[in-house]
């Protein structure tokens, strides 16, 4: 038992003044440690994809049609129960269908009211009772609270009070508002804890959008991806990450969404293309953009060549009079002609147009509230990885040697490997968004795209996917780390090196889109290692065949959701067409998890110790009791 010194007990007894009120909260305590863990989802990936993503937050990856089905199968049938989720993914849509249709009549809302009550109350059973409190809609909480908490009495009572309050809520005119808020609470209460591991950023359309849902969330956390080290450091003011956001944003067809959503536009850069290419074409964009990228990625490589990265540096090796470039596997010609802004003799400068750009982008990324604004919220809530009840979560790698030792990465005269290059990693990016100083952001890029990075782990030959037509040369060499993933004792060592229980314990990796449609299975090193990266973002999702992964964790066990191409919200409020999700079942508990075993539950337990050292203090007269 752990033993507390005199002066942190008078601390406590602040807060617990006397034997009651220790007591009471001893007696608490143990109540909550009895309940069983909360449900936790994993996602990766969402790359920008707000509204399959959006759907799978609403529907909470299937797990709410599973509740309903429970309760309602037989009364309501599969149609009843589809068009009852879909009450509970979109209230306020659906409720105005169904008006419009002239199919909500009093005793139909009080009909959908009475449902939810019953589905909140199930889902409520696992939590305290001010833990429910807390995850109710501001405003509706003592509505809510009543419907939940309605007992069975010997004259019906408590039957004809909370029938009582539901024919107030319809004469009221209220029934479509607490109707949102069941529908809120209910999804609050079938997950209790979100972790997104990597990779909000880039690729899809609105990732704005999905930022605005995450952040709503009441219990969430983010393991960074390197698609969102990379918007942090565009963010913060770097010119090399931020022309890779213009290059992806270009790519993708994303201009509007960076103009709409953070008020930066590209219509400058069209400007300097007609100015300087002589057009604005797609392709032309892009070379340009391209011909920016290599120079300010070749001014950071230049500036620290204890990165190692000098392989990378490839505009000095371009003969300018034949246009061709010299790699290590050999000569290759061009793609084109057409860089009008490099001086063969100092290729990585930039012209003073290129100059000129570049600062105006820098402002616009820097000076944009809403980017800020989420950002900021990506930061708060990200770490580069996360230790939780016995997993390991993180979004790329751990660089390793092909002998599978973990990899010595040397930056700022220290070597760093394993736990403590992560560590660093995340020291790096809290010191580029705090202080947004040359070097950190110069970081920044290389945490982005290093090879021995923990959020890239690979070598990126973007020079050559741009410039050279030869697409042998476009394959990029990926980190030991992704061979060793299978091996368990390999596994096991990384667990062992974060402080997990190598048996128990797992670990949660994104980044990597499996490819489900070949037969490739998400799960690594006999069920120790998880790749969840399904493919939310379209682009992937011929690659994978799926549309995203949910690994999903409650007291009962693991099982893993595939689900499939998001048909969109019309056609969930017209139809009642949800999307489908395979559930494949990964470990069944020997025995129910209780909060007593999870991490929560150790820091009550520690908690409870030095209360029962305050109570005993109390009783031998060590501390005196406030009345």
């Amino acid at each position: 038992m752990e033993t507390f010194n005199k002066e942190y007990l008078e601390l406590l007894s602040e807060k617990y003044p006397n034997e009651a009120a220790v007591c009471s909260e001893l007696i608490h305590l143990n109540a909550v440690l009895s309940l069983p863990k909360g449900t936790e989802h994993f996602i990766s990936d969402l790359h920008g994809e707000y509204a399959a993503v959006s759907h799978i937050l609403n529907n909470c990856s299937g797990v709410i049609l599973e509740k309903v089905e429970r309760l309602f199968s037989e009364e309501l049938g599969e149609a009843g129960c589809h068009a009852l989720c879909s009450l509970i993914y979109y209230p306020q849509e659906e409720l105005k269908l169904l008006r419009e249709r002239g199919e909500l009549d009093a005793a139909k809302l009080k009909d959908i009211l009475s449902r939810l009550r019953t589905l909140a109350e199930l889902l409520s059973g696992k939590y305290t009772r001010g833990y429910v409190r807390e995850r109710m809609p501001a405003g509706w909480e003592f509505v809510l609270d009543e419907l939940l908490h309605v007992q069975r009495d010997e004259e019906a009572n408590q039957l004809r009070y909370h029938d009582a309050i539901l024919t107030a809520i319809v004469d009221t005119g209220s029934a479509g508002s607490v109707i949102a808020a069941l529908a809120l609470l209910i999804k609050r209460l079938a997950v209790d804890r979100l972790h997104v591991v990597g990779d909000i950023f880039d690729r899809g359309p609105d990732p704005a959008g999905l930022i605005e849902h995450l952040m709503r969330h009441p219990n969430l956390d983010i393991q960074w991806g390197n698609h969102d080290i990379l918007w942090l450091g565009a963010g913060a003011g770097s010119p090399a990450c931020i022309a890779t956001v213009l290059r992806i944003s270009t790519d993708y067809h994303n201009e509007a969404t960076l103009e709409r959503s953070y008020g930066i536009s590209l219509r400058r850069f069209a400007e300097f293309c007609v100015k300087v290419y002589g057009d604005a074409e797609p392709a032309t964009v892009h070379q340009a953009i391209s011909v920016l990228g290599a120079k300010l990625e070749g001014q950071v490589i230049r500036r620290h060549p204890g990165y190692g990265m000098d392989g990378r540096l490839l505009l000095d090796k371009v003969d300018w009079e034949n246009y061709t470039v010299r790699l290590p596997s050999g000569v290759y010609p061009l793609k084109t002609r057409l860089f009008p802004t490099v001086d063969p003799a100092d290729p990585y400068r930039l012209s003073p147009e290129e100059q000129e750009l570049m600062d105006e982008y820098v402002e616009l990324f820097t000076g944009s509230r809403t980017l800020r604004r989420h950002l900021d919220f990506v930061y708060r809530y990200g770490s580069t990885y996360l230790c939780c009840n016995g997993n390991l979560l993180y979004h790329g790698c751990i660089p390793m040697t092909e002998d599978g030792r973990f990899a010595s990465v040397r930056h700022g005269g220290k070597y760093y490997a394993g736990k403590a290059l992560l560590d660093y990693a995340d020291q790096v990016v809290k010191a580029a968004w705090a202080r947004g100083n040359k070097s950190a952001l110069d970081m920044m890029w290389y945490l982005w795209c290093g090879k021995d990075s923990p959020f890239s782990g690979r070598e990126f030959h973007t020079f050559e996917r741009a410039f050279v037509e030869d697409q042998s040369t476009w394959a990029e060499p990926k980190n030991p780390y992704f061979l060793h993933w299978e091996n368990e004792e390999m596994v096991s060592m990384i667990l062992g090196e974060f402080g997990l229980d190598a048996v128990s314990g797992r670990i949660i990796n994104g980044h990597t889109p499996v490819k489900a449609a070949k037969g490739e299975s998400p799960i690594k090193a006999g069920g120790k290692l998880f790749i969840i990266d399904g493919g939310f973002c379209k682009a992937y999702q011929k690659t994978t065949g799926i549309a995203g992964y949910t690994l999903i964790y409650n007291s009962h066990g693991l099982r893993l959701k595939s689900h499939r191409p998001f048909q969109g919200v019309g056609r969930v409020l017209s139809e009642n067409v949800d999307m489908e999700s395979n559930s494949l079942p990964v470990e069944t508990f020997p025995k129910r998890r209780y909060i007593a075993d999870t991490d929560r539950g150790r820091e009550l337990q520690r908690r409870q110790e030095a209360l029962k050292a305050l109570l005993s203090a109390y009783r031998n007269g060590t501390i005196p009791e406030k009345r």
